[in-house]
């Protein structure tokens, strides 16, 4: 699959055609409050470019939350609605459903021009395709998903998808459009070009910068990337599997993944035979308990960290080694923090590594950050708009790196 030939909605014909942009709006609600409009505001630049081009209309669909394939008031997009006629400066009609005669009347006898945002798509079992009852999970026919499908393709002429963070979910309104021509917006576009320079044609030294608690979960992702990078940082819980693996290190009560630890040395072997070089830390801040205010003190490898002791960051010397690296880069992916950055003791080898892969980028290196915590982490620290590319989708953006096709993506036309 290849990330930087598909569509974007800049090569489309808009004028006069009924366009359904697939948007995330899945936004943090305090009761009926939006807490941060932020993924509304990101959609913004697409919705305004086909609005620009004079389409017949512009209907929008997202799903918001987990209403587990049925009517729940607490997900509804309402305030949506409302946040986005106030950033749009326009009016938008709010649908009551996604689907169903009288939305499609609805649609149909909407203004020339007119913005329209449909309830949530996963109100419907027929979106994710199956929900929980009791524990157990629960099909829809093919029949209901075939037809759920066909009515929200007959409600356009043209299908642009803007969703990354569900590009890697067959989703019937991530893949289910029998229309001509299905596009990427502007979010998923960027997100592609970035993601496909890196994977497909990097500027080297290409480095991955890992961190996380477990090796068995970063498997496929360690695995693929050895195939792409010059050198990896592995940082995080899963540092201290690896350590004691290769070198015998004292890890005392830190994170050890068994499962992972067998996979350690296949891993290893794969690094040595594609030269690729494995940067681990060599002293850590280690905490007397996993807490915010445990007693602290720093070790090295050599000493190694005592019985009812766990290393909870990458100490000053593991900084130091972890910046020589990141300088030396001309493309860098980063996935997952090297340490609890949630607390302040143990917060400054991930900031020490922010800094660091922000210097990288202000002398030209490419950055990425896929996601989930390591976005969290460009946000606290105020550094999302210093970093080339912060990925809006933790877990599209973890199958992209593992390697994966995302169903969204493959089912974009091809240019």
């Amino acid at each position: 699959m290849s990330l930087s030939n598909k569509l974007s909605v800049k090569d489309l014909t808009l004028e006069g055609k009924r366009v359904f942009i697939r948007v995330d709006f899945n936004v943090p609600l305090d009761g009926k409050t939006i807490t941060s409009n932020q993924r509304i505001v990101a959609a913004l630049p697409t919705i305004k470019y086909v609005l620009e081009h004079n389409p017949r209309y512009v209907v929008l669909a997202s799903h918001l939350g987990r209403p587990n394939g049925e009517r729940n008031e607490k997900y509804s997009l309402a305030p949506v609605a409302k946040e986005l006629q106030t950033l749009l400066g326009k009016p938008v009609t709010f649908l009551n459903d996604c689907v169903g005669p009288e939305v499609d009347a609805a649609v149909k006898a909407s203004a020339p021009g007119s913005v329209i945002l449909l309830e949530n798509l996963r109100y419907h079992i027929e979106e994710e395709g199956s929900r929980k009852v009791d524990g157990k999970k629960v099909k829809a026919s093919p029949e209901a998903v075939a037809k759920f499908r066909k009515e929200l393709s007959s409600l356009a002429d043209v299908y642009v998808n803007d969703a990354f963070g569900t590009a890697h979910r067959a989703h019937s309104s991530m893949v289910g459009f029998d229309l001509p021509q299905r596009a990427a917006g502007f979010l998923l576009t960027k997100e592609l070009q970035y993601f496909g320079k890196a994977l497909e044609n990097p500027e080297r030294p290409f480095l991955a910068i890992l961190g996380g608690a477990k090796v068995a979960d970063k498997i496929q992702l360690i695995e693929n990337l050895l195939d792409k990078v010059n050198s990896i940082i592995i940082g995080g819980g899963m540092a201290f599997t690896f350590k004691k693996v290769i070198e015998g290190t004292q890890i005392g009560d830190s994170i050890f993944d068994e499962a992972g630890a067998e996979i350690v040395p296949k891993l290893i072997a794969k690094a040595k035979a594609n030269n690729v070089e494995i940067v681990l830390p060599v002293d850590f801040v280690i905490a007397d308990a996993f807490s915010a205010d445990a007693n602290t003190k720093i070790v090295t490898d050599k000493e190694g960290i005592p019985a009812g002791w766990q290393g909870l960051d990458s100490g000053p010397e593991s900084r130091k080694l972890f910046g020589a690296t990141v300088a030396k880069a001309k493309t860098i992916v980063w996935n997952g923090p090297p340490g609890v950055f949630e607390f302040e003791k143990f917060a400054a080898g991930t900031k020490s590594l922010l800094d660091e892969v922000v210097k990288a980028c202000q002398g030209g290196a490419t950055v990425i950050i896929g996601g989930g915590d390591t976005a969290t982490v460009a946000k606290k620290y105020g550094a999302t708009d210093k970093i080339s590319h912060v990925s809006t989708g933790g877990g599209a953006s973890l199958e992209l790196l593992e390697g994966k096709e995302l169903p969204g993506v493959a089912f974009l036309s091809s240019k």
